[in-house]
């Protein structure tokens, strides 16, 4: 496959199977899952052809590893807007983890901390190469670093996602370190 039509798949799988479901007929369970076959056949009726082999590369490639595959099914391994489990357990962060955003949403965060706003979690990079790729998607990034320590002494809860991304309930503003 190539990588604009692994770019397209993978961006439809997130839409669908982190924020709409139900736009493609399918029902994720309580813990994000979708059978394989549903979603192929769902894919297949709304005129959008992915095969199996396609979905396992996409799945294999997705340069952030979004998606997991086990047992037949398939799930997004975060960033969901519906209610979903996915069965995390708290985990001991590194000492410092970064996150990027772009440069309107600093006076907010300075404020108010960050927020995990319609998504289940803030997402956290475990280094700075990482932050800045996630800050690029809405122009030049800025890096925030997090005091994650502080933050676990403090009584916060950490997760590890399967994809590596650490995921927080939210980050006070006094936890960020802030560039300059």
């Amino acid at each position: 496959m190539d990588d604009r039509r692994l770019v397209k798949v993978s961006k439809y799988l997130s839409r669908h199977l982190r924020h709409e479901p139900e736009r493609i007929g399918i029902e994720l369970d309580e813990h994000g899952w979708v059978e394989v076959d549903v979603l192929l056949k769902a894919l297949a009726d709304r005129n959008f052809q992915v095969t199996r082999q396609e979905l396992e590369e996409v799945v294999a490639r997705n340069d952030k590893q979004r998606f997991a595959m086990r047992d037949g099914r398939i799930r997004a391994n975060q960033g969901h807007t519906v209610d979903v489990d996915l069965d995390l357990t708290p985990a001991v962060p590194p000492p410092v983890l970064y996150h990027g955003t772009a440069g309107g949403f600093v006076a907010t965060i300075r404020e108010e901390g960050i927020k995990a706003m319609d998504r289940h979690h803030v997402h956290l990079s475990p280094d700075r190469e990482t932050a800045v790729k996630v800050g690029s998607r809405r122009g030049k990034p800025v890096i925030l670093v997090i005091d994650a320590k502080r933050m676990a002494g403090a009584g916060h809860t950490f997760y590890k996602s399967e994809n590596g991304v650490w995921l927080t309930d939210h980050v006070p503003a006094w936890a960020v370190m802030f560039p300059g």
